[in-house]
């Protein structure tokens, strides 16, 4: 009876892409817990201060149903407001919420034109959508204009999606958000952008790179609250009509039991944290300028100029060893292999977060070198 799963794994582990659950080791470079949010004495005291007041700690039910508590609705507030949109819809986590983005909002006759490197989450909602979908080389502003253009030329009536991370979770790059808005401008598009490894450490106050287009009509963003704030959910920012559509027509919304009621009184704290709080940017900050320096020195690498970090080794096997060897050091860094990264570009993932040091970042990139030319 389970046979075929057991070959599946079998394939998985000959291929060196088994994947298995491990718990947390040494130096943390592994998570996004950018902020050091998480742990952190703030949040632990709102914690205790919502279960004080009487805060529950499950839902029990759909927001449609009995699930909906006044603490969804002042977070969503809160956050429409920190991050300058109409409304906010919150969710129990961001893949979750790029589900009910792509599987909802483009309809058929519609065409998706998104980054090749988006999130596995919009791929997911894609897969569950009615609209026609196009894959274009990472980062080509000109390549969905074109795609655009050709598609009209080609008898399309729908509406045009544009679909774009504000910072790429395995590379540590960005668009330019400025040119896709003007292409979805001229083409009277939608535009969302995923800023889930921005929030709380990018743009003005935290707000993310895609600060200065909320609010706007056809602009549509998500941001996670998993990462640098600390906490579990994600929220999409979008005019009201479109908060309304999802409420009453996105099945992972409809059918999913609300986010916890704690978590959201929790998470209202992190944002006004983010909001009032500049240290831990500036900290962070302060940190990828050193890191960046580091690593071109120590190894030879050019960094990403954000606290995202790639370092591309090639094949899976090579990652996993240098990785491993880094582990037995006490730096926890994994590898990042297919299909989660490209064919040959089995990678490092360094994330810098305000739980480490300059010692240590030193101390790590001084290892790496060292691992590196042992492996080569």
């Amino acid at each position: 009876m389970l046979e075929m799963f057991e070959k599946d794994l079998l394939g998985l582990a000959q291929q060196g892409r088994l994947r298995a659950l491990r718990g947390r080791a040494g130096a943390d470079f592994t998570s996004n817990d950018y902020l050091g949010m998480a742990e952190s004495d703030e949040l632990r005291r709102a914690a205790a201060a919502a279960i004080a007041r009487g805060v529950p700690v499950g839902s029990g039910g759909s927001r449609l149903l009995r699930g909906n508590h006044p603490e969804h609705e002042a977070l969503e507030q809160e956050a429409a407001a920190y991050f300058g949109a109409e409304t906010a819809l919150y969710f129990g986590g961001g893949y979750v919420a790029n589900l009910a983005i792509f599987s909802t909002l483009p309809q058929r006759g519609d065409l998706v034109v998104h980054d090749e490197l988006i999130h596995a989450s919009v791929h997911e909602g894609l897969r569950r959508g009615r609209a026609e979908t196009l894959s274009i080389p990472h980062n080509n502003i000109d390549a969905s204009d074109t795609a655009i253009v050709r598609w009209r030329a080609k008898g399309g009536k729908g509406r045009p999606w544009i679909s774009v991370e504000s910072l790429y979770s395995m590379d540590g790059d960005s668009p330019d958000l400025a040119a896709l808005l003007t292409v979805a401008d001229r083409h009277e598009a939608m535009l969302v952008i995923d800023e889930a490894h921005a929030t709380g450490v990018l743009g003005p106050h935290g707000r993310g790179l895609a600060a200065g287009f909320e609010g706007r009509d056809n602009v549509i963003t998500l941001h996670t609250c998993g990462k640098a704030l600390g906490t579990v959910g994600g929220f999409i920012l979008a005019p009201r009509i479109i908060r309304d559509f999802l409420v009453n027509r996105a099945r992972p919304f409809i059918f999913a039991t609300a986010p916890s009621p704690l978590i959201a009184a929790i998470t209202r704290t992190a944002l006004e944290i983010s909001r009032t709080n500049p240290e831990r940017r500036e900290q962070l900050a302060r940190l990828v300028r050193f890191a960046g320096t580091e690593l071109r020195r120590r190894c030879g690498i050019e960094g990403s100029g954000t606290h995202i970090l790639p370092v591309i080794i090639g094949s899976d096997q090579a990652a996993v060893d240098v990785a491993a060897a880094l582990q037995r050091r006490g730096f926890d860094i994994r590898a990042i292999r297919p299909p989660t990264v490209p064919e040959g570009t089995a990678r490092l993932r360094i994330a810098l977060t305000t739980a480490v040091d300059q010692a240590t970042v030193a101390a790590l990139f001084e290892a790496l070198a060292e691992d590196m030319r042992a492996a080569a």
